[in-house]
């Protein structure tokens, strides 16, 4: 299974620099949506020369993908987030509590929206994404695992990765229609992912005694 090519750190500096050009992406992400970026709109946002956003990112793909790595970084942050084992009474407990969280990152970041929920037809960011979501319903896999003893998972199905993507489908749909996702079709969305997980795993799987 393929991974995304690990970067070298950038100095500090070039840290910097590349926080103010995806804060500023993000923020004409969220204002005109992903057709209207280009690498001379985030130069002005960001109120330096376009080569200097050039010298980081070769194309507004490069950029989309970048700025997808940083929103599944927080993606991957919530599920280290402490879960209260006592409070658990089934799985599904856990597949709302992470839903939750990440509907919570999706209603607080319209960039997360745009590239990962909206209709923009590039194929680069759509790739980048999945990629992502690959390692994300690993992290997932390892969180239920930690609390719940899962049964054997075919090798040939990411199943985790797979109901997050079904759940995106219906998040997608509503921002399609409304903008947002709606608490309507958040809960469809929750219903949808534990509909896909049910179906590998048992209605009544223990508890891990922690």
């Amino acid at each position: 299974m393929s991974r995304l090519p690990v970067a070298r750190k950038p100095r500090a500096s070039s840290q910097s620099r590349i926080a103010g050009i995806l804060a500023a992406a993000r923020e004409l992400l969220a204002e005109h949506g992903v057709a209207s970026l280009s690498i001379y709109s985030v130069a002005e946002r960001a109120q330096i020369p376009p080569s200097s956003v050039y010298h980081f990112f070769a194309s507004v793909p490069a950029l989309l993908e970048a700025l997808t790595a940083d929103i599944h970084a927080a993606f991957r942050a919530c599920l280290q987030e402490p879960v209260e084992h006592a409070s658990l009474r089934d799985w599904r407990d856990l597949s709302r509590l992470v839903e939750q969280r990440m509907l919570a990152i999706y209603a607080a970041d319209a960039a997360a929206r745009q590239l990962i929920l909206a209709q923009h037809g590039l194929a680069e960011v759509t790739q980048a994404d999945r990629q992502h979501d690959i390692e994300l319903g690993q992290a997932m896999r390892v969180l239920f695992d930690r609390h719940f003893p899962l049964p054997q998972l075919p090798e040939d199905v990411d199943v985790f990765a797979l109901a997050m993507e079904l759940g995106d489908r219906v998040y997608a749909r509503s921002v399609q229609l409304h903008g947002a996702i709606t608490p309507r079709m958040a809960e469809e969305g929750m219903r949808v992912f534990d509909a896909y997980l049910g179906l590998y795993l048992p209605t009544h799987l223990p508890k891990r005694n922690l």
